[in-house]
């Protein structure tokens, strides 16, 4: 199985923590070039010093911003690709706040919209040349199980998840004659901040402790734990890798089992 990617370069957003960190880690073992983005200098700095190097040509480095500011977002990315195009991207931010869609603002729908679907459409416009140029492209982007299955008091989160869902399987069909495959990873319950957010928002709505809120959300759990960063890392960097070349236009969800649908 080729998994190689000695000579590509990858950017992963919202690498500061959590599965854009891991990630960060599993393509840089296996050869990638990496750039993390995040809007932290010293988080990212960290980051970037962890990596790990196969050897003294492996480049990483990284692009402090705020995926917001859009003008900002594709100056930037821009001077980089110009620099050393990139192959691969990875689409990853952190999740809308909780609570219900019929009550939630309309600048909540705006705001998760613009940091979302507006920022990585920012972003592929920034990086689509040279993907086109070099011959290889990956673009996965790291939504939710709810654009299968809507989650519970996440309204905005589901509506804007399935937008970008959408938007990655046009994608698809526009870019695959070039070699470029766009797919989705949907991590599951995962041990990240988010998941953290999710225990005390809940906890909070219901006056239960967050142990048995973490309790009743293992229970819909056919594997029976919360997955680690890594694992939803390793497949990921799968869909990046030359072995996932036939791979275009897909939902994966990485989640024990938990997703009913098919």
């Amino acid at each position: 199985m080729n998994l190689e990617l000695l000579g590509k370069h990858a950017l992963v957003c919202g690498a500061s923590q959590g599965i854009g960190r891991a990630t960060a880690h599993e393509l840089a073992g296996l050869g990638a070039d990496v750039t993390v983005l995040a809007r932290s200098v010293d988080a990212l700095e960290r980051v970037v010093a962890e990596l790990p190097r196969r050897s003294s040509a492996q480049k990483h480095g990284y692009i402090a911003v705020d995926m917001g500011n859009h003008a900002e977002l594709r100056a930037r990315i821009e001077a980089v690709a110009n620099v050393q195009a990139i192959n691969i991207l990875i689409n990853n931010s952190g999740g809308p706040p909780g609570g219900q869609a019929s009550t939630a603002t309309t600048q909540a729908f705006h705001d998760a919209f613009n940091q979302h679907l507006i920022a990585a459409q920012t972003i592929l416009q920034a990086i689509l040349p040279g993907m086109q140029g070099s011959g290889y492209g990956r673009i996965v982007n790291v939504i939710s199980t709810s654009v299968k299955e809507p989650i519970r008091n996440l309204g905005v989160s589901n509506t804007i998840r399935g937008a970008v869902a959408s938007w990655s399987k046009t994608l698809a069909t526009e870019l695959g004659p070039f070699g470029i495959t766009v797919n989705n990873v949907l991590p599951g319950y995962t041990r990240t901040q988010r998941l953290d957010q999710i225990l005390a928002d809940r906890a909070r709505a219901t006056g239960n402790s967050e142990e048995k809120i973490a309790e009743s959300m293992l229970a819909t759990v056919p594997l029976r734990r919360f997955a680690e960063a890594s694992e939803i890392a390793s497949v990921i960097a799968f869909l990046a890798s030359p072995a996932a070349g036939y791979i275009n236009g897909i939902n994966v969800p990485v989640d024990g089992g938990r997703t009913l649908s098919l």
